[in-house]
């Protein structure tokens, strides 16, 4: 059972440590480039900033995006700002996502995101916590896979690995941090392959934050998984 306080309350603090980690930059790192192929820094920033927005039009039952190309021009837009109006509309986007998180709703209606996807409006918050942690991994500025909080890193890898569920392109895999397990890929009666790593590893490998080159197989390779 999804408990979407606890991931608004989870929001909340992963938004904290951004925030303040944010604050120690300047205009001249903002400009710099992220670890997501084009990006800068900047991007990233306005881009957190208007999935909060878009997550808040979700909640409230409007379509997330106007379009594709009316989200990645906002992106583009807000990319070059300073680091005080980054600053600002993340803390307000944030606010406004806040706000419609305590509003009293139905959590378990279902909600509609990009591209048809739908989902219990109680998977929103979890949703949310993942683009705030893994965003902020990808700016480069400290905090990475490892920082994460131990919840978080179990609850993505299941929720990456279901998401690669069914795929007749990956292999029936077994996934292991050598005390949680997961099995992901095409069906299969038993797995093709075991794929072995720390929850860091397993997560960068599967979120397409690594390569990963650390993780151990049984003779196989890896299988290349298709992209998010």
């Amino acid at each position: 059972m999804i408990d979407h306080a606890h991931d608004l309350a989870c929001v909340r603090d992963a938004t904290e440590r951004l925030l303040n980690a944010v604050a120690q930059l300047d205009n001249a790192s903002l400009a710099e480039s992220s670890r997501l192929p084009g990006w800068s820094r900047g991007h990233v920033l306005a881009h957190l900033a208007r999935n909060a927005d878009a997550l808040v039009n979700v909640l409230e039952g409007r379509p997330m995006y106007a379009s594709a190309e009316a989200r990645d021009a906002d992106i583009d837009d807000g990319a070059a700002r300073p680091l005080e109006t980054q600053l600002a509309d993340l803390r307000e986007s944030a606010e406004r996502f806040r706000a419609a998180g305590d509003a009293p709703a139905d959590w378990t209606r279902t909600v509609e995101l990009r591209n048809g996807v739908t989902d219990d409006a109680a998977r929103v918050p979890f949703r949310r916590w993942g683009e705030v942690e893994l965003h902020h991994v990808d700016l480069g500025i400290g905090y990475d896979l490892e920082d994460l909080p131990a919840e978080f890193l179990e609850r993505e890898t299941d929720f990456l690995t279901r998401r690669f569920s069914g795929n007749p392109d990956v292999p029936a895999t077994r996934v292991t941090d050598g005390t949680h397990e997961w099995t992901t890929g095409r069906p299969a009666d038993k797995p093709e392959i075991t794929v072995t790593g720390t929850p860091a590893d397993l997560l960068g490998w599967l979120a397409g934050r690594r390569d990963g080159s650390a993780l151990t197989t049984d003779g196989e390779a890896l299988p290349k998984l298709p992209p998010l």
